[in-house]
């Protein structure tokens, strides 16, 4: 008779054990390290450009690259964000549309830029 409750005990006390360390091991793995993309709140206008300048806005104040690139994959222009604020100007381009990518450590974005 006291083996059989010495048996149950381990056997409670094992799974109970094994138990918390699954627990231990999922909280782990389910809260995987987030880099955040402070880069999708960026505001880029006007869009489409009438006036020759593109201008930028953002809520981080880390440095960015910004290039322009031609529908054909050409970059024709490129210049960097030190701050929460860009003004590019873009008047001397042809119109058409472009492609602005803004960098960001390792985040990007890429929208489309719409000359007139």
């Amino acid at each position: 008779m006291k083996k059989k409750y010495l048996y149950i005990f381990l056997l409670l006390l094992i799974t109970t054990v094994s138990g918390q360390a699954q627990t231990v091991k999922n909280n782990a793995v389910s809260e995987p390290s987030r880099t955040e993309n402070n880069l999708e709140k960026t505001q880029i206008y006007p869009n489409p450009v009438t006036t020759g300048k593109i201008y930028i806005n953002s809520e981080s104040n880390t440095v960015k690259d910004i290039d322009l690139y031609d529908m054909l994959g050409k970059k024709v222009l490129s210049t960097d964000m030190n701050g929460y604020q860009k003004e590019i100007s873009v008047g001397t381009l042809k119109a058409g549309v472009y492609l602005l990518k803004v960098t960001e450590r390792s985040n990007s974005i890429t929208r489309k830029i719409i000359i007139k």
